[in-house]
């Protein structure tokens, strides 16, 4: 296994500084009166280096020079159909160049674009592109049935002011206006102020996955995409021109956007990505597209590893893996397995404000807490945040877990959400002495020696049962290296009688699962108050776009058979037990209990 620095080491030290460092050298370019963007930093490629590799995309490749080109002709083109400085223009289509071409021509012209989840339909699809205040939609032919649906609902998009964008020559015709005879007749085009947009202002918006209600859609100015670009670009991955970095990431997430075409901007490095996540040629992809760095989410790791060993899967040039979510159950397995020399998982929100890194590639750390950071105690089931008799908030101490706040200043802003209300909800006043303001983050972090961060768990995914605190991450951890286990969701449910909420955990199989093995390994990892009381057994799970469990609707189905389809389980003393409607109705009525 790899050695790795103690978290208090004076190597994991040298490495922080040295990624901050990096770091520092491009404050110029989100300085307050910056008029640096992302078109500009496209520009600024395209001159210092023509031909280096832009993007790679399946089979297709563009220097710097061809996109700025392309760039520019998709300025002109959205222009003509009257884009202008201040405008709003939805986006709804998968990864592809096409993407990132639209993305930039908007910001070319100082216009911001709404970048639409493309697994949402009907009226979540309605609320996202209207609380956006977009006037104009650009299509995926691929999405475009969704987006007709729902036209009629969208007084604000006029007609003509719906356009599809085909995906290739052999691009099924669009039954919309298509974008491409207005590119068309632009045959070459001149740059589109490539200069001229303000770091304050809007690039892009953002949304919330929708995990737990219809998605926000977090503001992110200039200044945080050049912000979120130069941490990744240059601190973390420390890449350069000839690099690689290889994401199979929605470009709707910030994850993608961030981790991934900023900091490819940034650094000069190409950006390599594919249409959707694929665990099968994952590794394919990074041999085929020589990649250096690699942008992950926690799960899309654990899908990795339940794939069988393939030829090939260790033989990369990957020098550094960096993502969140990557969990401490499988961390130095994946690792090991295929040969990462370095991950450096960090900790931020697509809304937040201060994000935190593990430079020093210490498993199960987020990085170390940072000035203007805390960690406040709270009720970890509801998040109600604790105050002593002077009405300010109080740290946790090493060992245990809080809430983590972030205070709001000039340097580091809260953008906050389009949805104004929204935005006052996540903001915590008065924490610590009068007139202080923080970003309440929602999560849980807990706090290791040397101030080391590890994440715990999102509020409302923690949940108390026998008087104790259950969190969720933690007993799907445990569950997840059961046999036949390829994935745990786990959530708490309501039943009638019982205090609190009773543990219960969906679980992806494969073929080697056994009820028995699994209830002996319950047993005995798990104290009782930890024991999952209902199963689920599925050989899918419901994920968002990004890899994040879809933990409200399962709460909302129970445990109750008229809503689960799947095959479910009681666990009744010593033993999982089938759960029908005869044994459900007994729950309901108390006749039967939970020991």
């Amino acid at each position: 296994m790899p050695s790795y620095p103690s978290p208090t080491s004076f190597a994991a030290r040298r490495s922080a500084i040295a990624g901050l460092t990096r770091i520092a050298t491009c404050l110029p370019l989100f300085a307050p009166n910056s008029t640096w963007s992302s078109s500009r930093l496209l520009a600024r490629n395209a001159l210092r280096d023509p031909e280096g590799l832009a993007i790679a995309f399946e089979d297709r490749r563009y220097s710097w020079a061809e996109l700025d080109r392309e760039v520019n002709r998709y300025a002109q083109a959205l222009r003509k159909l009257g884009v202008a400085q201040g405008d709003v223009v939805a986006l709804l289509m998968d990864n592809r160049p096409e993407f990132l071409m639209v993305l930039t021509a908007i910001a070319r012209l100082r216009a911001t674009s709404a970048l639409i989840n493309t697994n949402i339909t009907g009226a979540g699809l309605v609320h996202a592109i209207r609380i956006s205040k977009a006037k104009r939609v650009l299509v995926g032919i691929e999405h475009e049935a969704n987006l007709r649906q729902i036209l009629g609902e969208l007084e604000e998009i006029e007609a003509g002011n719906a356009l599809g964008i085909g995906d290739g020559p052999d691009s099924p015709a669009s039954e919309l206006p298509a974008f491409e005879e207005t590119l068309a007749a632009v045959l070459d085009a001149p740059p589109s102020g490539v200069g001229d947009s303000r770091v304050s202002e809007h690039f892009t918006y953002i949304y919330t996955s929708g995990t737990t209600g219809l998605p926000k859609a977090a503001i992110i100015s200039h200044a945080k995409l050049l912000t979120a670009g130069s941490l990744f670009g240059r601190g973390i991955y420390n890449a350069r021109s000839g690099d690689v970095i290889y994401s199979p990431l929605p470009l709707y997430h910030s994850s993608a956007m961030f981790g991934g075409w900023t900091a490819a901007l940034i650094s000069g490095a190409a950006y390599a990505f594919r249409r959707r996540f694929s665990a099968t040629k994952y590794w394919d992809d990074v041999r085929k597209f020589g990649a250096t760095h690699l942008l992950y989410i926690g799960e899309l790791c654990r899908y990795l590893l339940n794939q069988p060993v393939r030829e090939g899967e260790r033989e990369h040039k990957v020098r550094i893996a960096s993502g969140n979510g990557l969990r401490p159950d499988i961390w130095e397995t994946f690792q090991e397995r295929f040969a990462i020399p370095l991950i450096r998982e960090f900790y931020g929100a697509t809304e937040g404000n201060l994000p935190t890194i593990n430079f020093a590639g210490i498993p199960g750390m987020v990085g170390r807490i940072n000035p203007g950071q805390s960690l406040i105690r709270c009720d970890l089931e509801t998040g109600d945040i604790y105050r002593n008799a002077e009405g300010h908030c109080e740290a946790v101490k090493e060992g245990e877990t809080g809430l983590l706040v972030m205070r709001i200043s000039k340097i580091a802003k809260f953008d906050g959400y389009l949805d104004k209300a929204a935005s006052s909800k996540k903001i915590l006043e008065d924490a610590f002495e009068e007139g202080d303001r923080h970003f309440n983050s929602g999560d849980l972090l807990t706090l290791h020696a040397g101030n080391w961060l590890s994440f715990a768990d999102r509020i409302g995914d923690t949940f108390r049962w026998k008087g104790e605190n259950v969190s969720t991450n933690e007993v799907a951890e445990a569950l997840n290296s059961a046999l036949g286990i390829l994935e745990t969701n786990v959530y708490g449910v309501e039943v009638p009688g019982a205090d609190g909420r009773a543990g219960m955990a969906s679980l992806n199989v494969s073929d080697e699962f056994s009820l028995d093995a699994f209830t002996e390994h319950v047993q005995k990892n798990l104290p009782v108050y930890q024991r999952p009381y209902f199963l689920r057994i599925q050989h899918d799970m419901r994920i968002t776009g990004t890899f994040k469990h879809q933990k409200v609707d399962y709460r909302k189905e129970g445990f109750d058979p008229r809503k689960v389809n799947d095959p479910m389980y009681f666990l009744d003393g010593d033993k999982y037990v089938p759960l029908d409607a005869m044994l459900f109705e007994s729950l309901q009525s108390g006749s039967t209990t939970l020991r």
